[in-house]
């Protein structure tokens, strides 16, 4: 299934924690890469932003 999520250009973010703190809606979800080349995969640091 990755494989095919990545050749559709669609990105995967797996392993997340404390998504239950989330409201069920009112953010913005964001995943920035760290600078890393070469790894097949790579951390992210993500967040979400509350809407004001």
């Amino acid at each position: 299934m990755h494989t095919t999520l990545l050749a559709a250009g669609i990105p995967i973010c797996e392993h997340l924690t404390n998504l239950a703190a989330l409201p069920g809606g009112g953010y913005r979800f964001t995943a920035v890469p760290v600078k890393v080349a070469g790894m097949g995969t790579f951390p992210v640091r993500a967040y979400a932003t509350l809407d004001t």
